[in-house]
Order: C-alpha cells, then structure tokens, then sequence
C-alpha cells in the first residue's frame, strides 16, 4: 500500500494516528471508511508497532485513539481481520478491546508469499469492534489480566469443543465434537502459531484445517465468539456463545 492511497482514503474518512517517542515512529494505526449494512463504518487495515514496545500495551493505546477519533467523527463500528489461530492478537481483540467475532473468511487474501504466511492459507475472523457498547466499554475500563497458566482451564464449566494433546513442544488438535451443542463452548489454539508455521508446518496446516471446521461450523449455528483467555504458554481458549436473537 503505497503515500497515495493513504492519502486519497485520508481525505474521505480514513484514519491514520501514530505514535512517537521523540522523532521515531514506535507504531501506527490506519484504518479507511467503509459500509456495514447500509451504514457507515470504518475498516481497520493495519496496525504495526515496534517489537520493543508491544508489552507496553502501545497497540491497545492506538486502538483506544482510534476510537475515540472515530467516535468524534461519527462512526460507531470499526472491523478488521486477524488470524484465529494468533492467540496474542485474539487477546488483545477480544478480550482487551471487547470485540466480538461471528464471521470466518476462508482464505481471505488467497495466496501469499510473505514470510509471514510461509504459504499457509489465510484465513481470518473478522472483529466486529461496536464502540458505544456496553461490552466494550466495560473491557476498557477493566485492568489487563496476565495469562493464566497453561495448566488451568479456562472458562470453568464451560465444555471443550476441541480435543488437544501434546506433541514435543508443541499442542496438536486431536479432533473436535461435532455433536456438542451447549450454548456455551470453549475452543482451545495453540501458541506461538507462526513459529510452528516455519518448524514445524504439517502441524501448523492440520491447526488451520481443524480450526476452520469448527469455526464455520458453530458460526453457522448461530455462535459467535465472546471472550478469550490467554495462557502462559502463548496459546488460550476462546469463548463461543449462542446469539440471542436480536444480536
């Protein structure tokens, strides 16, 4: 994506923030305008920040000044997309910034030779980012949690959809209930999903595969994802919750 683009969106609705420390650009935040049922709304496409500052929190910061921006001027829901399977990234989305996820996109930006995703297919949830919210206002105003450890189930109570085991270092997927149809589910992901992509990449493709039955399957059943908890192993679990109607 090149100045012009940038430019072009800036001047019908995008916006682009970023985040100094003296001269040097630590991170930035761009997203563009967009339509969401007939309604106005705003695509967030990018969000970088330096390695450095990640444990700082500078992301969250950045989405926050975007909010706050894109309420100013109007809007009241942001999305953008990220990969179900990047267990940090879902716990800053869902869990830190109170959004909400019901759509699942196969291979959303089809083939790709960025080291990124080593030929993996991209597949992405889309974040649904409702800013007036009650639900996001409460996830702002709540302090961050730490992981919890990797030996403690998350969402107590709540039945595991998925099936994990270990393998080496890493935590394959060993199937999943198809006929489980609690209103609530917990779906477990592995962490440090990208490094698997490059050591080990045959795992890596049996994750995608399985966490796209699961997810297209339960958010065609009406669920859609409503919390996540990080453990300290870099993975976590997601929470499913059946939509009310009216959702």
């Amino acid at each position: 994506m090149g100045i012009p683009v940038f430019v072009a969106t800036l001047k019908r609705g995008g916006v682009l923030l970023g985040a100094y420390d003296g001269g040097r650009l630590d991170g930035f935040v761009y997203s563009f305008a967009s339509v969401k049922d007939g309604r106005p709304a705003q695509w967030s496409h990018m969000l970088a920040v330096r390695p450095a500052q990640r444990a700082a929190g500078l992301g969250r910061a950045l989405k926050v000044e975007q909010r706050r921006v894109c309420l100013e001027r109007g809007f009241d829901l942001v999305e953008w997309s990220f990969d179900p399977l990047a267990a940090v990234n879902a716990h800053l989305n869902v869990r830190r910034l109170g959004a909400v996820v019901r759509e699942y996109v196969v291979d959303l930006y089809g083939a790709s030779d960025s080291p990124l995703h080593r030929g993996a297919p991209t597949d992405r949830f889309v974040a649904e980012w409702r800013l007036r919210s009650p639900r996001v206002e409460a996830a702002l105003t709540a302090c961050g949690a730490a992981g919890r450890p990797g030996g403690v189930p998350a969402f107590p109570g709540v039945a595991r959809l998925n099936a994990v085991e270990a393998r080496g270092e890493w935590l394959a997927c060993a199937g999943w209930d198809r006929a489980r149809d609690d209103d609530e589910l917990a779906v477990v992901v592995p962490g440090r999903y990208h490094e698997m992509l490059e050591r080990e990449p045959g795992l890596a493709a049996a994750w995608r595969l399985a966490s796209r039955e699961i997810f297209v399957d339960r958010f065609a059943r009406g669920f859609r994802v409503v919390d996540f908890a990080l453990d300290d192993t870099g993975g976590g679990t997601y929470l499913l919750r059946r939509a009310t109607p009216g959702e």
